[in-house]
């Protein structure tokens, strides 16, 4: 039998697929590699903070805010994202992730997407868009990080 050896992206987004096994909030199992120089940095996936009860354990912490587009939408807020979580495991482990390429389930939200600016990471791959992605993609292209989308669904979260 072949074995067709999966490319780097592909194999990366199937680890981060491992990752989101731990997320604690059914809402959205997503889990998140940092990879530099094809070496794994830092995974994160999505989980309350270290020592908080996890929204399996205590439920969600619900909060009503606005999309970009004005609509009321509600979001847990018990839950750290994936990509805060790896961003976060790298700096507590002091692992620089200047110029390293991050995987990931959807395109990251306006919040995740500026702390990935500010930690420098260049590249994004994931596997789906973001219902609220329009802002966070447009200050993805500003600050010159790439961003591929593997498929065109739209991740309704």
């Amino acid at each position: 039998m072949e074995n067709r050896r999966p490319s780097w992206d592909e194999y990366f987004m199937s680890i981060a697929h491992a990752v989101s096994t731990r997320s604690t909030c059914d809402r959205g199992r997503i889990g998140c590699v940092i990879v530099k120089d094809k070496r794994i940095l830092s995974t994160g996936y999505a989980g309350a903070p270290k020592g908080l009860p996890h929204c399996d354990e205590a439920g969600h912490l619900f909060r009503k805010t606005l999309d970009e587009n004005g609509n009321t939408v509600e979001n847990c807020v018990r839950t750290t994202h994936a990509e805060q979580n790896a961003i976060a495991q790298a700096a507590l482990h002091g692992i620089s992730i200047n110029g390293a390429t991050l995987y990931g389930k959807m395109v990251p939200c306006l919040n995740c997407a500026k702390m990935i600016i500010n930690a420098g990471i260049r590249r994004i791959v994931v596997e789906k868009d973001y219902q609220d992605g329009g802002l966070p993609k447009q200050f993805l292209k500003d600050a010159g990080v790439e961003l591929l989308i593997l498929n065109n669904e739209v991740m309704k979260y």
